[in-house]
């Protein structure tokens, strides 16, 4: 066996592991045609890994071409290397996961009202998978603007948040969830209700609603167009004020859907009238440790990753 001393160059990284991943499959395929099968990779992205790994290394791991493939005496110094690093590997993710099913403490958590009925609540899947990893997890959610929740997580006194996009706060983290889209409503006891496609200008005579709470500058743009005549704090404020047919006013589109199924609400002019808000869970950069808020994280960055981007635009019908 070589003596030679098997260094990298820098530090081990996510792309070390996975070219040693790579390497220690083929050595145990035989090759790259069996490694091929196996890896579900081509033999072109194998040998490309390999060479990389090889750079990585500074040495030459195998012998490859016509006469079959076969490692070099500091290949077989590197596959013994890596099976002991691959396995101390997993033998730490088994460890940490094992933390995980222990899990003990609080999570408090600050979400924008009306949030509960999109079809895609990765919050709320996140959660339960939270409560699942920990019996004895105890959360907090509280209901709250989004200034509030924002400046309640630069604070410390929550963990995290569900915000729209408004402005992006310096001192916080962001991971983008889902997109909420919204449209122009009125109520069955509106005059419009009959109308078959009213036009924009007639839509613009008729008294509205409009939100008094915080917006970007393109859907305050959509409002200009609306004959602004009573305000709200919220989306749930602004449905009462549609109800009353007196109003016309935008609202979630799956916060609406349980009036406009059932014939309470229509939707107007959708081409014109309707505009998407996009929503992130907000952490505070630099916060201390916490396995109770990672692991919640860490769900919910699975469920977005597996969302398919049309069901991320969490208005619409998947």
């Amino acid at each position: 066996m070589s003596s030679r001393k098997i260094t990298l160059m820098g530090q081990l990284g996510d792309v070390d592991l996975r070219l040693l991943r790579i390497f220690r499959k083929v050595v145990e395929c035989g090759g790259f045609s069996s490694a091929e099968v196996e890896l579900n990779i081509s033999r072109a992205a194998i040998s490309m890994a390999m060479s990389d790994l090889e750079t990585r290394l500074s040495m030459r791991l195998c012998q490859r071409g016509r006469s079959g493939f076969r490692l070099t005496s500091e290949g077989h110094d590197v596959y013994e290397a890596t099976v002991q690093l691959l396995a101390a590997v997993e033998d730490f993710r088994t460890r940490v996961n094992g933390l995980h099913s222990r899990l003990t403490g609080e999570l408090n958590i600050g979400i924008t009202d009306n949030l509960v009925t999109l079809p895609d609540m990765q919050v709320t899947e996140a959660l339960r998978a939270l409560k699942a990893r920990g019996d004895n997890v105890h959360i907090n959610i509280r209901m709250a603007p989004p200034n509030d929740i924002e400046m309640a997580v630069l604070g410390g006194s929550l963990h995290a948040g569900v915000v729209p996009e408004l402005k992006r706060v310096a001192g916080l983290d962001y991971l983008a969830l889902y997109e909420e889209q919204s449209a122009l409503y009125c109520s069955d006891r509106h005059p419009l209700f009959v109308r078959e496609a009213p036009s924009v200008d007639e839509i613009a005579g008729y008294d509205a609603v409009v939100p008094s709470y915080a917006q970007t500058p393109e859907i305050k743009r959509v409002h200009e167009a609306l004959k602004p005549m009573a305000s709200a704090t919220d989306r749930e404020g602004v449905a009462f004020l549609v109800l009353t047919g007196s109003y016309l006013g935008f609202l979630p589109t799956h916060f609406a859907r349980r009036w406009s199924d059932h014939g309470r609400m229509k939707r107007l002019a959708p081409d014109t009238f309707e505009y998407a808000t996009r929503y992130y869970a907000i952490t505070r950069k630099g916060r201390p440790p916490n396995l109770v808020l990672e692991s919640f994280l860490e769900e919910l960055r699975s469920l977005v990753e597996v969302l398919p981007c049309d069901r991320q635009r969490s208005g619409r019908h998947p």
